[in-house]
């Protein structure tokens, strides 16, 4: 049955007879729910078709869509601001799924008040749930253990703002690149399949030679004619088999090392994931969680295959004993200064805060080279899409002109 809400009589703990409304699934859990609340119930009335949550039956269904960020970022900060108000956590769930309107989020988070209410710990509940990585969990489990469960909620609420933040900036340096690119490719298919015909009979009727210049742009344009429907789904077939391909292990390598050495993005894939990296690290050092588990979970949320790869053998070196210094000053792409940076943080014993300054260096070296990038990409872009509408016009009125410079 969808989930919805139902009618109950019943009587408290104190002996008095209540009646209300609960939301769940089927009468079983309805009960469970109510003894919980110490409400012994009499009779509990199933809810009408009207009243059946349509957001829960299509979660149930498979139909709704995932809670991304957003909203996990927010009932976090929620959640920690409850527990530190002195909330048990069962009623801090109960009050934050009665107000969740994500249905996905809304469903998770009665899933998970269910496991709690059954003896699981949050941490146990939330690491059953779709959405809740690996990090984020064992965070969680970290703060339960040391009694700073609000502490712990409020750190990963502000490490996921900077990381959706970078994630944002980056996006937007590109938005309007991609935008000029799709409007200026548009208008040179336009002047391809449109103007240029125009002028090609104008040209066969003078019967007058034409330059080499115009002979191309008249090709091509014969091209874009001919091919143009054959060519979007050309397109399209070849962009589903890229992104297949660099869904396969091997795929994902190869691009990663290829992203790795591009000249403009190189270094902002780079320093986004070292600044993720450090920033997580620090994030879990400081929650108490030991250094090789915090390694093993920082590894687990980088994305590229490579950085992967040597991080993994930093988390090598100090399985054997070693310092995280001297492994990560093997890296190439590792700033020898951020390497000192993390040395002395080492050996003062304050590593968790040496890696926060370390991770807002990354950051600000991630904005620069966003910058950069920018303010290379868009005058580039414009010479290149105006070369391109330059040469044709030019094809075009090159023969007009040398014809009247004949007459």
């Amino acid at each position: 049955m969808a989930q919805g809400k139902f009618k109950y009589e019943g009587v408290n703990a104190e002996g008095r007879k209540v009646q209300g409304e609960v939301e769940g699934k089927d009468i079983r859990q309805v009960k469970r729910s109510l003894r919980r609340q110490g409400i012994r119930a009499r009779k509990v009335t199933a809810p009408s078709p009207l009243d059946i949550d349509l957001g829960m039956l299509m979660v149930e269904k498979g139909l709704a869509k995932p809670f991304g960020k957003v909203e996990l970022n927010r009932f976090t900060r929620q959640l920690s601001i409850l527990i530190n108000a002195g909330v048990p956590i069962l009623e801090c769930l109960e009050i934050l799924a009665k107000q969740e309107v994500n249905p996905s989020l809304k469903a998770a988070i009665k899933q998970i008040m269910e496991d709690v209410g059954g003896g699981k710990s949050l941490s146990e509940g939330l690491s059953a749930q779709k959405g809740f990585d690996k990090l984020y969990c064992s965070l969680v489990k970290a703060g339960e253990a040391a009694g700073i469960l609000d502490t712990i909620l409020i750190k990963l609420s502000e490490f996921m703002e900077k990381q959706e933040g970078i994630k944002k900036k980056i996006k937007g340096a590109l938005t309007y690149p991609v935008i000029v690119c799709v409007i200026g490719l548009a208008v040179t298919w336009g002047l391809m399949v449109f103007v240029v015909p125009q002028f090609v009979d104008m040209l066969k009727d003078s019967n007058q030679e034409i330059p080499t210049v115009t002979q191309l742009v008249m090709d091509t344009s014969a091209f874009f004619q001919e091919y143009t429907l054959l060519m979007l789904p050309a397109f399209f077939v070849l962009f589903i088999l890229f992104t297949n391909f660099i869904k396969t292990k091997e795929g994902k390598i190869k691009w990663d090392r290829f992203t790795m050495k591009s000249p403009v993005f190189g270094g902002i894939i780079i320093k986004g994931n070292l600044s993720g990296f450090t920033r997580t690290l620090a994030t879990m050092l400081s929650a108490g969680v030991d250094i090789l588990e915090s390694l093993e979970v920082c590894i687990d949320t980088i994305d590229n295959t490579q950085i992967q790869k040597d991080l993994k053998q930093v988390r090598e070196a100090v399985v054997k004993g070693k310092s995280i210094t001297e492994p990560l000053g093997r890296i190439k792409y590792f700033p020898p200064l951020v390497n000192q940076m993390v040395k002395v943080g080492e050996s003062t014993g304050n590593l968790d805060e040496m890696l926060v300054k370390v991770s807002d260096v990354f950051e600000d070296e991630t904005e620069e080279l966003i910058d950069n990038m920018t303010k290379l990409i868009e005058p580039a872009i414009l010479v290149g899409l105006g070369g391109m509408v330059g040469t044709v016009l030019i094809a075009m009125y090159l023969p007009i002109f040398m014809s009247a410079g004949g007459v």
